[in-house]
């Protein structure tokens, strides 16, 4: 099985990976080391600003043949990250598809709003984050609400949290 959870800066990508790891034993994937590793061994000019959508187009091909090898090896695996594109399932025949979960998280406007605060403290639950002072909520609000949308546009699965966030309240992957 392979589990690919996704969504925008903030929203617990690395937490709800770590906690499935704990459950069920399996290796996790970090698309953030991935790109660091990348950027500091000198093979990509690309930068941790980078736009997403260049470090997408740089780090998915590598990311997707990575979970191609795993389910030809029978091997399970989480892979988080915002640099999984919206139409992923494109890049897999029907035979991969089976083996593959999908999750986007997304935040509410009404739930960043409420929980600002609250959700830059959190920002170092599983990392430790080096400069988080940067942390706009009307840039939070966008990216969510652009996730949102994209993942109604290309019918991806995902947990709008609106009221309360409770990664333990997410069941079966």
């Amino acid at each position: 099985m392979i589990i690919l959870i996704t969504g925008p800066s903030h929203v617990g990508k690395t937490n709800l990976a770590q906690k499935l790891m704990e459950k069920y034993h399996y290796p996790y994937l970090s698309i953030d080391h991935l790109k660091m590793c990348l950027i500091r061994s000198g093979n990509t000019d690309l930068t941790p600003l980078s736009s997403d959508e260049a470090l997408t187009v740089f780090l998915w091909p590598i990311v997707r043949e990575m979970i191609k090898t795993a389910i030809e090896n029978g091997q399970n695996l989480i892979v988080e990250g915002c640099y999984i594109p919206f139409d992923w399932k494109k890049d897999f025949a029907a035979d991969y598809l089976v083996h593959i979960r999908y999750l986007c998280l997304v935040f509410s406007k009404d739930y960043i709003e409420k929980n600002f605060l609250k959700i830059q403290t959190c920002a170092n639950v599983i990392e430790r984050r080096m400069d988080d002072s940067g942390l706009n909520k009307a840039e939070l609000m966008e990216e969510n609400e652009k996730n949102l949308i994209q993942c109604r546009l290309y019918d991806c699965p995902h947990i709008l949290i609106h009221d309360r966030y409770d990664l333990d309240a997410i069941k079966e992957m």
